[in-house]
């Protein structure tokens, strides 16, 4: 698949993938940061001495793993139709079933449940893939991207 089209990062559920803190980089980035401070303040190789004012620290590494877990799972996302996001969605897999681009060719769309966590996202994204086109829609997305627009 093209991927220096914007329209191939509009998910099923009307999302766009760039706009997404994950697919940005943004819990890989975050990781990376926590790590260079604590490096650079040598916690991390003081870790059982700091243990006895503060117990928790005992969990370090634990803590370690959860790091490098969330960069593990959710460090590089390729976008939706590319294989990434949820390998469970529900929506992905009604699309797919129902052989749909988007949810907006579904007529159920605006009472579906799977939609729920995306409403407020996915009725804007319906509303523009429906006046204009999916293109239309991503590249306006793609803009806003740009310029810093960024999903939670």
């Amino acid at each position: 698949m093209e991927t220096s089209n914007p329209a191939n990062f509009v998910g099923h559920c009307g999302l766009y993938c760039n706009a997404c803190g994950i697919r940005q980089g943004k819990i890989k980035n975050a990781v990376k940061n926590l790590h260079n401070i604590i490096a650079s303040y040598g916690f991390d190789r003081i870790m059982p001495e700091l243990s006895q004012w503060e117990p928790s620290f005992k969990h370090y590494n634990e803590f370690e793993q959860v790091m490098n877990g969330l960069v593990k799972l959710f460090g590089d996302c390729p976008g939706c139709l590319q294989g990434g996001g949820d390998p469970n969605c529900k929506v992905r897999s009604c699309a797919k079933q129902k052989n749909y681009r988007t949810c907006t060719e579904c007529s159920e769309a605006n009472n579906c449940e799977n939609l729920a966590p995306y409403r407020k996202y996915y009725e804007i994204a319906l509303k523009s893939i429906k006046q204009n086109d999916i293109r239309t829609y991503a590249e306006e997305m793609q803009k806003k991207v740009d310029k810093g627009y960024s999903t939670p």
